[in-house]
């Protein structure tokens, strides 16, 4: 079907006309068409063929086009983006990147012009079956190539262009295989027709199924981690990310929703206004429906539209009606059919529209762009001048925290010498006056070109201007690694140079020793246990602290004793050593089994523990990140073996064949876990299993025929009935109902857990839990088990908690344990995995797994 794109002018001319064209001439590069052998939107490309088509536009004009590769995906797929301009700024392309930086202060040196253009990037794909946006690439970089269109020169005269075809090409190639292989000779537009129901997991989401869209900042994935280096290399202007919606929905762009984070500047807020009255003038000549304004909000910081505006540039989110079900062409509801041409068309128009935004008003986007740079440095937002963070010997949570400051250019130091200042305590959440600041504390100063993005990282509580949000409220980084941290009032200047450590005994210096220790403190233990036990080296944990050589050790510490390993001989030092230099752990040789406090190695209150044999249940009803976290944990963090089990084939189970089955949130565990499946579970935990349950899957077993899980009786309508008043008083409004809907939500705010650290499930948490609560789960504590952390009635800390949400979450259980035969049962009601980032978790899920029940 030929379908016509009623713009302006040339803009015609740049879509159709050159789809007709059979052969390159001197002047422009291989159309699409040419290059695919089918018109854009005909059918979908998968990603090798877009990077290809890039390819050849490359080499057919070299003086405009410049490819820049930035690395491949977990299943080898290219990374790349592709940089657009004129002859004269591609022939200065890395003067104009590097003055950019030194301009802003990310690289010492003075610009070497005065001249510098706006730099624009626009991401496509990074939900990989919104594939709609991977083919509007290949027609906005022909485009801007047509030097017979004054719009298209105006933009490449003015601005730089950086272009990423696909964010998440792994995602991308998993629906548009599947998608492929499910097409007929034409398009079924019938909604329930098997083209328009992708199975699960879907492309959404990356290799191990995790949202690559909400990690900008936390850069848990090698895609994200690798496109942000390069992000960082050129610090753009502006940044459009792409997207898809409903079927249903028409086209969104800016001005977007509310709530704007506060320190969203006037410009960036104002040029949310600009964009939109650009895209809306081609949207309105063409008749085409679009929204503004609503649902997608700039609060949450590691998004494609925050991140890039809180790091200064304009930042904005494009959403077209399709995603994964609209396929080439549906039918809506209201009897229209909407097509994959019409999809393209809308992405493609509002890419030159955004871009012709900027190209009117370069100078003021770059003067604007350094003057956001210019305060940080000099000036920055927020009350707090400098932040210190103190290990407390706890080397593995402060790397953890420096390798995410790093990936996100936030500079930072040590104190360099004692001294004592007022400042705020984000463990207390009290203004102290007297904060002891110790020589090797990590200092963090504001004054820096990263400051607003440090600020919003480390804002113990985000100001809210409005509470209905598209994500979590609550992120900041001292709670979710659980390090102890004070924003200071005070500027100080953080010394480059770490002070020496303190002396400890190396491992190096004895040579055979009677046992290794190792504390259990953070994500580097559990690393390290998992390597020795898939070595099947045994290794020990001590239930209660205990102390040797002037030094006390907590619950949980790790204890490999030669005794128990003679037939590694003398290759157990070397293995030990190897795996906890490996993780980073630190490890502590000693000479002696005997402790001056506390119970001795041989005690049996110093436990062996097994390597278990994992699995986690998967499949169609469980939230892909649910799983996709869990999975990632076991496969990159630990690399310790995990099952991956069909909920569909439970019924096959060898259960003989493992020790822990982990259930994440699942909306189908009523199928999956029918009364045989369930009982089958039951009997395997009664002969030692254990069951680890997260999230839904609490809520599902909580009630249930012999898990002592039960929710709290719901009080709150007994008496309804009995007050006085006009019952007409009580009735609600319909326009109310999203605010009155969110009175009973927790969209991811943060709450302080009391622990039981002496209990194994605790272990290693005696410097405090902080969870970040999803869910408004409401469980009784267990009458006969093990309620490891719960809630008070006054531990909230941050983040949006409705009303009735903060009165179900006071004398509330979040962690429990249930003994039941000779296993049991871990009730874990939120997701300490959470998108990769909430690294306090790690150590509590590391509990669950290779703790609880030895």
């Amino acid at each position: 079907m030929k379908h016509l794109l009623l713009l302006v002018g040339l803009l015609v001319a740049s879509l159709s006309a050159s789809s007709q064209t059979t052969s390159t001439t001197s002047s422009r590069p291989d159309s699409p068409a040419q290059f695919l052998g089918y018109k854009i939107g005909e059918r979908f490309s998968p990603h090798h063929r877009v990077i290809a088509y890039a390819e050849q536009i490359a080499r057919q004009m070299p003086s405009r086009v410049k490819l820049l590769p930035y690395g491949t995906t977990y299943e080898g797929r290219q990374l790349m983006a592709v940089a657009v301009a004129s002859e004269a700024n591609l022939a200065r392309l890395e003067e104009i990147r590097t003055n950019n930086l030194k301009r802003i202060g990310m690289v010492d040196g003075q610009p070497s012009s005065a001249s510098q253009p706006p730099i624009a990037w626009l991401s496509y794909n990074v939900h990989g079956n919104e594939a709609v946006s991977s083919e509007a690439f290949m027609e906005v970089l022909y485009r801007l190539l047509d030097t017979s269109d004054p719009v298209s020169q105006k933009i490449m005269n003015t601005t730089v262009v950086i272009l990423d075809p696909g964010l998440n090409p792994d995602g991308h190639d998993r629906y548009v295989n599947w998608y492929n292989q499910m097409l007929g000779q034409n398009p079924d537009p019938t909604p329930f027709a098997r083209e328009h129901n992708e199975p699960w997991p879907g492309g959404r989401y990356t290799h191990y199924l995790f949202d690559p869209n909400r990690d900008w900042a936390w850069q848990t994935q090698e895609i994200t981690q690798q496109r942000m280096a390069l992000y960082q290399q050129w610090m753009p202007h502006l940044h459009g990310d792409f997207h898809e919606m409903g079927v249903e929905s028409p086209y969104y762009f800016a001005p977007s929703a509310k709530p704007y984070h506060e320190d969203i500047t006037p410009f960036q807020r104002q040029f949310q206004q600009t964009i939109g009255q650009y895209c809306s003038r081609y949207f309105d000549k063409n008749g085409w429906l679009y929204y503004t304004r609503e649902r997608f909000d700039l609060f949450y910081p590691s998004y494609g539209d925050t991140y890039p505006t809180y790091n200064g540039a304009i930042g904005m989110t494009y959403e077209q009606g399709g995603n994964t079900r609209a396929g080439l062409a549906i039918e809506r509801k209201d009897g229209d059919t909407l097509t994959l041409r019409q999809r393209i068309d809308h992405h493609y128009v509002a890419s030159i529209a955004t871009l012709e935004s900027v190209a009117d008003r370069p100078a003021e986007v770059v003067k604007e762009f350094g003057q956001f740079f210019d305060k940080s440095r000099n000036s920055p937002i927020g009350p707090y001048k400098s932040y210190v963070v103190k290990a407390n010997g706890d080397a593995g949570r402060l790397k953890a925290l420096q390798q995410l400051l790093d990936r996100n250019k936030i500079t930072y130091g040590y104190a360099g010498k004692a001294q004592t200042l007022n400042g705020f305590n984000y463990t207390s959440q009290k203004n102290e006056k007297s904060v002891a600041v110790a020589a090797e504390d990590m200092v963090i100063s504001s004054y820096q070109p990263k400051s607003t993005l440090l600020k919003i990282l480390f804002e113990p509580n985000s100001a809210l201007e409005d509470s209905a949000t598209y994500d979590i409220t609550a992120w900041s980084l001292p709670y979710a690694f659980g390090l102890q941290t004070y924003g200071l009032t005070t500027k100080l200047t953080p010394s480059s140079t770490q002070p020496a450590a303190s002396s400890k005994p190396s491992s190096s210096t004895v040579t055979k020793p009677y046992a290794y220790i190792a504390q259990w403190q953070s994500l580097p233990a559990v690393q390290l246990l998992a390597g020795l036990l898939k070595q099947k080296v045994r290794v020990r944990a001590a239930e209660k602290p205990f102390e040797l050589d002037n030094k006390t050790y907590p619950s949980g510490t790790l204890i490999v004793t030669r005794a128990g390993n003679e037939r590694f001989g003398d290759r157990l030092d070397a293995l030990v050593r190897a795996e906890a230099s490996k993780v980073g752990a630190d490890l502590t040789p000693v000479q002696t089994g005997f402790v001056t406090k506390g119970s001795d190695f041989g005690s049996d209150f110093v436990t062996g523990l097994k390597a278990p044999r994992v699995g986690l249940v998967i499949g169609d009803g469980t939230p892909p990140p649910s799983a996709g976290e869990i999975w990632h944990f076991f496969d990159q963090e630990l690399n310790y073996p995990i099952s991956l089990l069909d909920g569909n084939t439970l019924g096959n189970v060898e259960w003989n064949k493992l020790d822990v089955l982990i259930l994440p949130t699942n909306y189908n565990y009523a199928r999956f876990l029918n009364d045989k499946n369930l009982l089958a579970i039951k009997e395997w935990v009664r002969a030692g299993g254990k069951l680890i349950a997260l999230e839904r899957a609490t809520s599902f077993l909580a009630g249930k025929d012999g898990f002592d899980l039960k929710e709290k009786e719901d009080k709150s309508g007994k008496d309804k009935d009995k007050g006085k008043g006009n019952p007409a008083d009580s009735l609600k409004v319909y326009g109310d109902r999203e605010r009155v809907a969110i009175s009973d939500e927790t969209p991811g705010s943060i709450y302080r857990v009391n622990i039981d650290t002496t209990h194994p499930l605790g272990f290693g948490l005696s410097g405090g839990y902080y969870t970040l609560v999803q869910n408004t789960f409401n469980f009784d504590f267990l009458k006969d088990g093990w309620n490891v952390g719960y809630l008070k009635t006054d531990n909230y800390v941050a983040g949006f908690s409705g009303k009735n949400a903060k009165d179900k979450l006071k004398n509330t259980l979040l962690m429990g344990v249930q003994n039941y035969g000779r296993g049991s049962i871990v009730y874990l009601a939120d997701d300490p995995l959470f998108r990769g980032f909430w690294y306090n978790g790690k150590l509590l899920f590391g509990n669950a797994v290779f703790m609880v029940g030895n």
